[in-house]
Order: C-alpha cells, then structure tokens, then sequence
C-alpha cells in the first residue's frame, strides 16, 4: 500500500484534524478566555470547538469515541468495543495558552488495544503527521492553508524515518513543561554508560513526532498521561519501528483500558 491508497478512516481522522486545526487557530488569534476543570486541567473555547468538529466527522464511522472532552462511558460497555476512537483535540492546551505554538490535535484509532491509525497535526505551523501502522506506512505533510483536501495532504507528503544511530550522542526528548525527577536519573544513567546527552525539548505529542522523523533517538515519560496524549503518537511511532513500552508490564501501550490513565513509559527502538 503506498500514501495513494489511504484507508477511509484515515483520510476521515486528516480531515477531521484539518478542520479542528482551523476553528484552534481562530480562537488562537483572539483573546481567548481559560476556564478550570475539576481535575485542575485547563480548558479553552479551542478545546470544545475543536471537540464539536471532531466529534461530527467520527460519530458516522459508527466506531464509538474516546475523547478528552466527551463524557467518558462506563467501562462495563466499554470493554465490550472492539475498535475505538482515542481523541485530544487540543493536546497540549498549557502551550496553546503559553503561544508557543507547540499544541496539536490527536486523533487515533485502536483495534484490540492497539493504535492502528494516526493522525497529530500542529495548526500553529499547518503541519500533519499521519500514519498506518499495519503497513508500517508514516507521512509528514507541510502545508499552506488547514483548507486543503486530503489528496493534497498525500500529495505532500514525506516518508518518517527514526534516526539509525550509532554514535555515541543520544538525544533525549525532555518536556517543556515537566521534567521528572526520573527523567533526570534516566538521563544521568546514560551519561554513567558514557553516552554524550542532548536534551531535545517539545511541547505536547510533538515528542513523539521527533522520535518517529529522526530529530530524537529516545522519549522517556516518568510522568503521568492519559490514553488521548499518546495514541496518536504511539501509532506514527509503531509505524516505523519505534516502540512505545510500558515501564510496569515492559509490553507496549494499550488502549480502552478501565483507567484511562497511561503507565509510565519509553518511546525508543
């Protein structure tokens, strides 16, 4: 299969992202209220916009939705769904407020637990990377208008390739906004096995972007997310050979689990 014969979920979670991205950036361009949810997160006008955008492009697949901000179903029905879709339409909303234009928009989708498809576009600089994963097929498209069709994205894009690295300089993907006392301790532990290491920062599921294009070689998150930070990332990640493994069952990631809430994990070949 090559980039010119896209599943329809596919195209759908692009488009879906393409048009999310638009109605982000205008709030964006505004003076733009921040309200507090319960669990202290914030949340902007972008994060429900966007939301509404995804949600209308999703709910006809018929492939039920989980998603940052939508209510989330008991897990006594959700046990029982076979595919999903995994959705943060503003990932990264403490960037989006900061301006750094470091926010994306995740859309994935996961069969069994597994992230088959993903799509994480960056509104701020009109750049989409998308991804299947049974094909181990992964794109990186820059764009000129969040308007543009699908067949221009494809029309675009650029194959990801992770770093082949040999040398004795890791770059380590290190967070803006957090850096964990045992990111620190991974850190120093390459440095005891004489490892030159470069601290690559990012904002929001771009840390998985880094590692998949070859600008990182290893993504440790001693911190905690959620399933809707990192499916679309594991997705483009898994599509060319990097693994994205649990530090508690030392297994890749899995989705639609009853706590939604991520163990602690390694982003690295």
């Amino acid at each position: 299969m090559s980039k010119n014969s896209i599943s329809d979920n596919l195209k759908t979670a692009i488009q879906a992202s393409l048009n999310a991205g638009k109605a982000i950036m205008d709030v964006y361009d505004s003076d733009f209220a921040v309200e507090v949810k319960d669990d202290k997160s914030p949340l902007t006008e972008a994060d429900k916009r966007a939301n509404d955008i995804i949600n209308s492009f999703l709910i006809p697949t018929e492939i039920p939705i989980i998603s940052e901000e939508n209510k989330q179903t008991e897990y006594n029905e959700r046990k029982h769904w076979n595919q999903c879709w995994i959705v943060d339409p503003v990932d990264g909303t403490k960037e989006f407020i900061k301006r750094n234009g470091e926010f994306t928009v995740n859309i994935a989708l996961a069969e069994g637990g597994i992230p088959k498809l993903g799509v994480i576009y960056v509104p701020a600089i009109k750049t989409i990377y998308f991804a299947d994963v049974e094909n181990k097929l992964a794109f990186k498209s820059e764009l000129n208008a969040h308007n543009v069709s699908v067949e221009e994205v494809k029309g675009l894009a650029q194959k990801l390739t992770p770093k082949n690295n040999n040398s004795s300089l890791v770059e380590v993907v290190g967070s803006r906004s957090h850096m964990s006392q045992e990111t620190l301790d991974y850190v120093d532990d390459l440095k005891q096995k004489g490892k030159e290491v470069q601290i690559v920062s990012k904002g929001s599921s771009l840390k998985f972007c880094l590692v998949a294009e070859g600008k990182a070689d290893v993504y440790p998150r001693f911190a905690p997310t959620m399933e809707w930070d990192t499916a679309a990332g594991q997705a483009i990640c898994n599509a060319v050979g990097i693994k994205v493994t649990s530090n508690e069952t030392k297994d890749i990631l899995k989705y639609n689990k009853e706590n939604l809430l991520n163990p602690w994990f390694l982003v690295s070949k």
